[in-house]
């Protein structure tokens, strides 16, 4: 089974955020990266797959020359081979599209995504990336099965208020979602062969992205907190602040 690997790069979840002067990026002079925590999960499960069924899994990222590093980290964590995308830092392209393009000159059965990038919590690109290579898409997955001979996989995603089964053949893409698994931690021995794995490093096929960030703004400060009284007398105040002020009753 060939198993490709979509996963992105991008800031820790830790890394305090400044915007930059354009004030429509960020600026990443101290930022620190990490594997988007999501597509841990997608490589992963690729991994366990790949024991299963054998075959082969390869990474793919669009981003800069500084990805490499979280690319081979997920070749120390079990993946075969990766592609890198090489961009600038602050790609204006059709991220989806590029992916897409490349995808279709490789090999596969399974294409694995995160559910969504913490950075931006789109949460679209492998519903965008099915649509374009006219694939079956399931998003939110906590639970995945698949007959090989037959093709026909069942999968269980997260609704709001319960769960839902879903039956589909491959390929198709997939969007994972925590609970699925529990994402290994490179041993030593996977950190060495991770040196000498293939990564292949590649132009994108470049076009104009469908949408356009126009402003990026930190959140307002939160207001100060307010002292209404201390004991019973103080309840008709903060009763008449909740309903005024807060508007939460």
């Amino acid at each position: 089974m060939n198993i490709i690997v979509c996963m992105k790069q991008v800031p820790d979840s830790e890394t305090r955020v400044k915007t930059a002067p354009d004030g429509k990026s960020l600026d990443l002079s101290a930022v620190n990266f990490v594997i988007n925590p999501h597509d841990e999960f997608a490589i992963e499960e690729a991994i366990r797959l790949k024991e299963q069924f054998s075959g082969e899994v390869t990474v793919l990222t669009l981003g800069p020359e500084r990805a490499e590093n979280d690319i081979r980290k997920a070749l120390a964590m079990g993946a075969d081979k990766a592609v890198l995308l090489k961009t600038d830092a602050n790609f204006s392209g059709d991220v989806a599209h590029a992916l897409a393009e490349q995808i279709k000159t490789m090999p596969y059965d399974l294409l694995l995504f995160g559910k969504q990038a913490i950075d931006e919590d789109s949460s679209q690109m492998a519903q965008l990336v099915a649509e374009m290579l006219d694939l079956p898409c399931v998003t939110v997955v906590v639970k995945l099965d698949i007959n090989q001979e037959s093709k026909v996989c069942t999968a269980e995603r997260e609704i709001e208020g319960g769960k839902e089964i879903v039956e589909f053949s491959l390929p198709a893409v997939i969007g994972t979602q925590k609970g699925l698994n529990e994402p290994r931690l490179p041993n030593l021995k996977g950190i060495m062969a991770a040196k000498k794995k293939p990564l292949e490093k590649k132009e994108p096929v470049i076009s104009a992205a469908t949408t356009e960030i126009v402003a990026i703004e930190l959140p307002p400060a939160r207001p100060a907190g307010k002292i209404v009284g201390k004991g019973a007398d103080a309840v008709p105040e903060l009763l008449r602040l909740l309903h005024e002020e807060a508007k939460v009753i």
